[in-house]
């Protein structure tokens, strides 16, 4: 009678079938402090003083990439809290620091340094960034109407600014 008991488990065990979306194994980090926090003036204070802490090519690629990724952390967060003005904001910091990675990497080069491992790295990255930014795209308006309390509202194309940056990281791959 116990035999029979595992049963269940077994098939469910056998027959799984489990779907990836995941197209890179790269691995994005935590969410960073939000603006609105009292930890995120902080936390700018410290990405500028960490900016001269990483020198050399290699180290300004590794700042530069990190940067990214935290931004488009917190702009995906943001627009998952319908906070589009602060995520297009994000995603523009993101698109900035993205786009400086890859001549670090081609400086490097130019001086005599084996950057295949690094290109590499910069293709899973890319690919993981292109991919949230797809998630995102399906889950954000095309537009949204930003009216401040005491000024002119603005439009914000939402689409538009996901697809420049898919098209930013494309470049990289």
């Amino acid at each position: 009678m116990k035999h029979y008991l595992w049963l269940p488990f077994l098939i469910i065990f056998f027959f799984k079938t489990t779907t990836s979306f995941a197209e890179s194994s790269y691995v994005l980090p935590y969410p960073p402090p939000m603006p609105g926090s009292f930890l995120y003036k902080i936390r700018l204070v410290s990405e500028k003083i960490q900016k001269y802490w990483y020198f050399g090519n290699f180290g300004q690629f590794s700042y530069s990439l990190k940067q990214s990724d935290k931004y488009l952390v917190e702009a995906k967060t943001l627009f998952e809290y319908r906070q589009y003005l602060l995520g297009t904001q994000a995603l523009k910091k993101s698109d900035v620091y993205f786009s400086e990675t890859k001549p670090y990497l081609i400086r490097a080069r130019k001086e005599g340094k084996n950057i295949s491992k690094n290109m590499s790295f910069i293709k899973d990255a890319g690919l993981k960034h292109i991919e949230v930014l797809d998630k995102l795209e399906l889950q954000v308006p095309k537009t949204f109407v930003w009216k401040p309390e005491k000024s002119f509202p603005s439009t914000l194309d939402l689409k538009e600014s996901i697809r420049r940056s898919i098209l930013i990281r494309s470049k990289s791959l």
